[in-house]
């Protein structure tokens, strides 16, 4: 919510000039969500698949594509990248663009762990330019509200949290088969660079829940894969990941949480919800009910358990905050700083759940 100066811009940039590093996947958003921004041009595509870059930059007509990001760091004619590549690759191409200057936007989560992520942290701060995660749901105007509900005390001191992610595209074809499709088949595997649905989805349930109630202190968390497929395999794609994710937290202000996340869980397609309990009252979010407004029970309500629905006035999107800090040179969130703060509580999740006992967070 908070904004930093990073850098102050002698003049404010007109047009940002931007491209697309991977043009799978998510890339697609990407480029209509920025096309949408008018002081933002794309001006490039970049994709190790010559076809799929070519296909890509003529549906959203983009006049330059490259097949490796050195050419089109070397081509130079841009401001900025937005990184929709494999986990894996987030850490080194964020890394190369940020010490050519550019400015970055990666997708979640921001590395494969907390180390690569802290170099990136570095790197951004080395580079004195503009940094963001795409945490894509701080884009609902609902979490917005409800960090402002905390911040103002309004539920006065936190002691509850629950808050969970839920998908169903593993048991059913909601997005398709899955079996099919490498776009989602190496999501369940780690030799493909996947950290299962607790690197994919629980980045975003983690950060769902702590930016509104504060960081975490401890976290004890059990993951699970379950068998899919005869012998856990479809083609080159070992089913290895992680698919369901459940975690006891305490946070660092005393409240203690559940936070869990699956692919598993028929009847929602891409569910999240949040309830923060204090003790003046709650407050809940249930993006299958809305993300544009939240319920809350305080004051005089808590006597009878009855809830009220407040409305939340638009916020930009997590795009629209990138360009404008390029524009005005005042960093916004949430900045790789977050990203890495996210990652630290991921890496302990592993560690809790190797190790089958809880860790504290330092």
């Amino acid at each position: 919510m908070s904004t930093i100066v990073t850098r102050k811009a002698k003049t404010p940039q007109k047009t940002v000039r931007l491209a697309i590093i991977g043009t799978g996947g998510m890339a697609g958003n990407h480029a209509k969500r920025y096309q949408e921004i008018p002081s933002c041009r794309v001006v490039a595509a970049v994709d190790v698949n010559r076809e799929r870059v070519t296909a890509f930059a003529a549906e959203h007509k983009i006049p330059t594509v490259y097949t490796a990001v050195e050419d089109l760091l070397a081509w130079g004619e841009f401001d900025a990248v937005s990184i929709v590549t494999p986990d894996a690759f987030h850490a080194k191409l964020s890394i190369q663009c940020l010490r050519a200057g550019k400015h970055v936007l990666c997708e979640k989560p921001l590395a494969l762990n907390h180390a690569d992520a802290k170099k990136m942290v570095a790197a951004a701060k080395k580079a004195g330019v503009i940094n963001m995660v795409n945490l894509s749901y701080r884009d609902w105007s609902a979490i917005q509200g409800v960090a402002q509900v905390i911040a103002a005390g309004k539920i006065g001191d936190l002691r509850h949290v629950e808050a969970n992610y839920l998908q169903s595209w593993i048991p059913s074809k909601i997005w398709g088969d899955w079996r099919t499709t490498s776009a989602w088949l190496w999501r369940l595997s780690t030799k493909h660079g996947s950290r299962g649905v607790l690197g994919d989805v629980g980045v975003h349930i983690v950060d769902f829940a702590t930016f509104p109630a504060g960081p975490i202190k401890s976290v004890y968390c059990k993951l699970k894969t379950f068998a899919k497929a005869p012998g856990n395999r479809v083609g080159d794609y070992v089913l290895d990941a992680n698919d369901s994710a459940v975690m006891t937290v305490e946070f660092a202000n005393g409240a203690l949480g559940t936070i869990h996340t699956t692919r598993w869980s028929g009847g929602h397609a891409n569910r999240l919800y949040l309830k923060i309990s204090g003790t003046l009252g709650s407050v809940e979010i249930d993006s299958d009910r809305s993300t544009n407004s939240y319920r809350i029970c305080v004051g005089a309500d808590l006597d009878t358990a009855s809830w009220k629905e407040v409305a939340c006035k638009p916020t930009p999107s997590n795009y629209a905050r990138f360009i404008k800090s390029i524009r005005t040179g005042v960093q916004d969130q949430p900045d790789f700083a977050r990203g890495a703060e996210v990652q630290k509580v991921l890496d302990a999740c592993v560690a809790s759940s190797d190790t089958k006992s809880p860790v504290n967070l330092k």
